[in-house]
């Protein structure tokens, strides 16, 4: 089982799209799927539940945390944010025991899922570094903005989450995919800063092909926005704009879900999902 954390500092980046776009996208083409969702507000479980398709496990995130616990009974399945969740900053005395729990209940399910998905909150705290320090990937979704892409220095070198850190101190094998721009829109100003991002940052881009302006984003579109809202699934939704969006962002979906599962088979027509 490979386990890819989505992180940002800063809310409202499109993690959460992100993550439940990969999540759907695996679990159609027969991967099992584990979602976790450490953000106790709790959008990842929200989309997911609403979509009926993972069953929901009665162990809550915080739960993981806390407790050794481990799951089971499904293919696709979602281990729910819980309101728990905030409490376990305060708690600095447990911070070692929370993070090496997780890491024994990532081990525990590791025969039982091809991949894990972890949505994290954007505050820099224990959840988000013990979802680092166990992890395989990291993908970093961004806003193109000066504020978020300044921000990327603080991906990179925070000095308590900071990957470089994480990796050097707690997690060697930690490989950060790359920086995802998010809700990227077709006027000059957008035009602009994509191409300072991959001016400035190219080699922290996902690249699709050897073209250096082929690399992966997600732009904004509403029928995305929708789909979340609605808890559909982006590519059963029977609206052309929700075709034309999938067909915008297929290859980008498939490259993240192809690095956790290699052999992922690329389709742009896909079929329905079966609810749970």
């Amino acid at each position: 089982m490979k386990t890819l954390v989505l992180a940002n500092q800063k809310g409202g980046v499109g993690k959460t799209a992100v993550a439940t776009l990969v999540a759907h996208f695996l679990a159609q083409q027969g991967r099992r799927v584990l979602a976790v969702d450490f953000d106790h507000q709790g959008n990842f479980s929200s989309v997911l539940r609403r979509s009926r398709r993972p069953y929901v496990s009665e162990i809550t995130a915080d739960r993981v945390m806390t407790q050794r616990v481990t799951v089971s009974g499904a293919p696709f399945l979602l281990v729910p944010a819980d309101r728990e969740l905030l409490m376990l900053e305060r708690q600095r005395e447990q911070h070692s025991p929370f993070a090496n729990n997780f890491r024994a209940f990532l081990r525990s399910v590791d025969h039982q899922f091809d991949a894990c998905i972890v949505d994290t909150n954007p505050n820099p705290d224990i959840r988000l570094i013990s979802a680092l320090a166990s992890a395989d990937h990291v993908l970093a979704p961004i806003q193109l903005t000066m504020e978020a892409m300044e921000g990327i220095y603080g991906l990179l070198n925070h000095d308590r989450v900071g990957v470089r850190k994480v990796k050097a101190l707690l997690n060697p094998k930690l490989d950060l995919i790359g920086i995802l721009p998010m809700m990227v829109e077709a006027t000059p100003f957008q035009r602009a800063n994509l191409v300072e991002v991959v001016n400035r940052y190219l080699p922290l881009l996902i690249r699709l092909s050897d073209d250096r302006a082929d690399v992966a984003k997600m732009p904004r579109r509403t029928a995305i926005a929708e789909a979340q809202a609605d808890g559909a699934v982006l590519w059963e939704v029977r609206k052309t704009a929700a075709r034309d969006s999938w067909k915008e962002i297929a290859r980008t979906v498939h490259k993240l879900a192809d690095i956790l599962s290699p052999g992922v088979p690329e389709a742009l027509e896909l079929k329905p999902l079966a609810s749970a």
